[in-house]
C-alpha cells in the first residue's frame, strides 16, 4: 500500500477509499496528519439547555406539581400534571373544575363565590390552554382573595345567569359597532337586523 499525503492528490479526484481534501483552515493549510474534527461524519446536533426552549419542554419542571390552568373557554382547572407531549397536550390527575362568580360591584362589601367540581383524570388539548401556573401548596386550602366557598348548585346557577347577561351585552355591543362600520371577530356570522 502506498503512503500518500493529502497534498499528493490536489490536482484530481482522490483514489477510491480515500477521504476528500479538507477545506482550507482560516489560518492557512491544515498541517499534514491533522484532520479537522468531524470531517467525514455527519454533524452532531448540539445539546442546548432547557432554558433555550420555548416549547412544551418547559413543562418538564412542572411535571408532578399541582397547577391551575385557565382554558380559552373561561374554565379553570386545578390538578396534578402527570404527563404532556410535544404539542403541550396535558394529562391532569385529581382534577377539579373551579367555578367563579365574580362579586357585584355595586355592593358595599363585594365578595364573590366559588365552588369546585371533581373531574378526575382530565386530558387538556394544548391549544386550549390560555394560562397555567403552579399552585403554592402552603396556600392551597385558602379561599382565593375576595371569594367565599359556596354550594355548587347555587354557584352553577349564578354562573349560567351571569353568562347569559354577558352574552346579551356582547350582542348589543357588536351590533352597535357593526352599525358604525367596525367588524369584530364574529360579526360576519351574526345577522344585523
Amino acid at each position: 500500500m502506498e503512503h500518500l499525503s493529502i497534498h499528493d492528490h490536489q490536482h484530481g479526484p482522490p483514489p477510491p477509499g480515500m477521504m476528500p481534501q479538507p477545506p482550507q483552515h482560516p489560518g492557512g493549510p491544515v498541517p499534514q496528519g491533522m484532520m479537522p474534527p468531524g470531517l467525514g461524519r455527519p454533524p452532531q446536533p448540539q445539546q442546548l439547555p432547557a432554558q433555550m426552549f420555548t416549547t412544551a419542554a418547559q413543562l418538564l419542571d412542572l411535571t408532578d406539581k399541582k397547577l391551575m390552568i385557565s382554558l380559552r373557554d373561561g374554565r379553570k382547572l386545578i390538578g396534578i400534571l402527570r404527563s404532556w407531549d410535544q404539542f403541550a397536550n396535558l394529562v391532569l390527575q385529581s382534577t377539579k373544575e373551579r367555578i367563579f362568580v365574580p362579586p357585584v360591584l355595586s355592593e358595599k362589601e363585594p365578595t364573590g363565590i366559588f365552588a369546585d367540581i371533581d373531574r378526575g383524570t382530565f386530558l387538556v388539548r394544548g391549544e386550549n390552554v390560555l394560562l397555567l401556573g403552579e399552585i403554592d401548596l402552603d396556600k392551597d386550602d385558602d379561599a382565593p382573595p375576595g371569594y367565599q366557598l359556596a354550594d355548587i348548585k347555587m354557584v352553577e346557577k349564578l354562573a349560567r345567569e351571569r353568562k347569559k347577561e354577558e352574552k346579551v351585552k356582547e350582542k348589543k355591543k357588536t351590533k352597535m359597532l357593526g352599525k358604525e362600520g367596525f367588524e369584530g371577530e364574529n360579526l360576519g356570522e351574526m345577522p344585523l337586523i
